[in-house]
């Protein structure tokens, strides 16, 4: 017979205690479930994808480039997930400001004007304006030579690029929304010249030998230009991670790397050390 123990029955009291003990065993010790792991947030990334090497579309309809491979490699640091999209280049501020995506790699270079609206990163990346011309045009190095030729030069709209032409009031210019439209045209006899980032234009050189036999590179880089990736204002703890991954990537060698697998050579350099 078991006997009560003030008002609860032994048996009860036993009960209740085993009870306890499966509860605390459980939970633990701070009475709360594990928690289980979060999955990576994913950012949406912006390119231009008509810019090679820096991002296009490969002949397998395969998103690829020396920006795509390193906005990859600082996800992979950062510990977030990440898609990939194609943008024209007139629509990637618009598009980032109001939310369409988090981030844009673009051969965008670092402007006050546009530190006003939005976050840079360290510098990737210091590249320049290169001039191409038609293979039989002699005598132009430079866009005071197309000016006073009273030549037409073109340029993809929105760059720094174009921003460029506009110091020349009186100078015959066309805006293109791609860069490749340009040399097209260029190719063509449509226009005489092109100005654009030098490391788009060294692709040509080196990787369109048929495109080379008819067009040139003319005279020095015209502009020191940093590249950074673009962010919102308000997205510091996205800027910090992305700052931290790209420091480790300078230092390491892995974006010197990217840049020999892409083949930039002189078009370009490799920073040294993070600059502001």
């Amino acid at each position: 017979m078991i006997r009560p123990i003030g008002l609860f029955p032994v048996g009860k009291v036993l009960g209740l205690f085993f009870l306890l003990a499966l509860l605390w065993s459980i939970h633990g010790c701070g009475g709360k479930a594990p928690e289980k792991p979060q999955a990576l947030k994913k950012i949406v990334v912006a390119t231009d994808t008509n810019l090679v090497p820096m991002a296009f579309v490969d002949d397998q309809n395969r998103l690829t480039g020396f920006e795509p491979d390193l906005i990859k490699a600082v996800a992979d640091l950062a510990g977030f997930d990440i898609e990939i999209i194609s943008v024209a280049f007139p629509g990637l501020f618009g598009g980032l400001i109001t939310g369409k995506f988090d981030l844009v790699i673009s051969s965008i270079t670092i402007l006050e004007e546009r530190k006003e609206r939005m976050a840079f990163s360290i510098p990737y990346l210091k590249s320049g304006l290169a001039l191409v011309v038609r293979k039989d045009l002699e005598g132009v190095r430079s866009v005071a030579d197309i000016r006073d030729r009273n030549l037409v030069v073109g340029a993809q709209n929105g760059t720094t690029a174009y921003f460029y032409l506009e110091k020349f009031p009186s100078l015959r210019k066309k805006g293109y929304d791609v860069h490749g439209h340009a040399v097209t045209d260029l190719i063509n006899g449509k226009i005489d010249a092109v100005l654009g980032e030098s490391t788009g234009t060294l692709y040509y050189k080196n990787q369109k030998k048929d495109y080379f036999q008819k067009i040139k590179m003319v005279g020095d880089i015209l502009t020191e230009e940093f590249y950074g990736m673009v962010l919102r204002k308000g997205d510091g703890e996205l800027l910090e991670k992305v700052n931290r991954a790209l420091e480790k990537l300078l230092a390491d060698g892995t974006v010197l790397k990217l840049h020999k697998k892409w083949d930039l050579g002189n078009s370009s350099v490799v920073p040294p050390r993070p600059v502001q």
